[in-house]
């Protein structure tokens, strides 16, 4: 991807409602031209911190030391991913996730078995400073994961898709009626058919208003 592409792409979009889901949406056609967010390793590495799935120190660790093509090999293994991920919600969008999907979620499963998440203990905040009755717990666990390679930069994503699998109610899972985005509908009544307003709703009403003007009443001629 060229300098010039990069500075007329616009931020990713985070329309999904699940991290999973706004992992899909990496690659969209939103106004007709396809915009890809994961091209580079860089772009990976970009498209993660804003996600919040990766602390901000590593990523610059990994900007700082990891070598280009290293990082070029691990974005396209996201891209092969996503296109995986694609593939598992159209085919089960819009009902619930049947039990016998998960069989199709093996992939996930040997990535994951790599993971090297652990669970560390650490004070509560403010943990004494007001008595409390019962007493507040002094301590509590916070989960934390090493980072030895680039490949562990898919581990967040992998995590996100299987909590997908595990919590999100398929039936919601909906794409845009105008674009290629793709979003876990938990508005009041479950009546959201665009990305967001900004993306796809304004041009849907405005082309709605159109076509209310073009086949109204017309006045009479005297």
């Amino acid at each position: 991807m060229g300098q010039s592409d990069v500075a007329a792409r616009p931020p990713p979009f985070f329309v999904g409602g699940h991290p999973a889901l706004d992992f899909l949406n990496t690659v969209a056609t939103p106004w007709g031209e396809t915009i890809e967010w994961l091209g580079n390793g860089r772009d990976l590495l970009d498209w993660l911190i804003c996600a919040g799935l990766v602390p901000l120190p590593v990523a610059r660790r990994f900007h700082r030391t990891a070598h280009e093509r290293e990082l070029d090999q691990v974005a396209r293994r996201a891209r092969e991913m996503r296109e995986w991920l694609r593939d598992f919600v159209r085919r089960h969008a819009g009902r619930p996730l049947p039990p016998g999907a998960v069989r199709g979620l093996g992939r996930l499963n040997r990535l994951l078995a790599h993971d090297e998440r652990f669970r560390r203990l650490e004070p509560m905040p403010h943990a004494g400073e007001v008595p409390a009755m019962p007493p507040e717990p002094a301590a509590q666990w916070r989960w934390e994961r090493r980072w030895p390679t680039t490949e562990a930069l898919l581990q967040p994503i992998a995590e996100a898709i299987g909590e997908l699998a595990c919590r999100a109610d398929f039936r919601y899972v909906r794409r845009c009626e105008r674009c290629t985005l793709w979003f876990l509908d938990v508005s009041k009544g479950h009546g959201r058919r665009w990305c967001s307003m900004a993306i796809c709703g304004n041009r849907a009403k405005a082309a709605a208003h159109r076509a209310r003007g073009a086949t109204g009443p017309r006045r009479a001629h005297r």
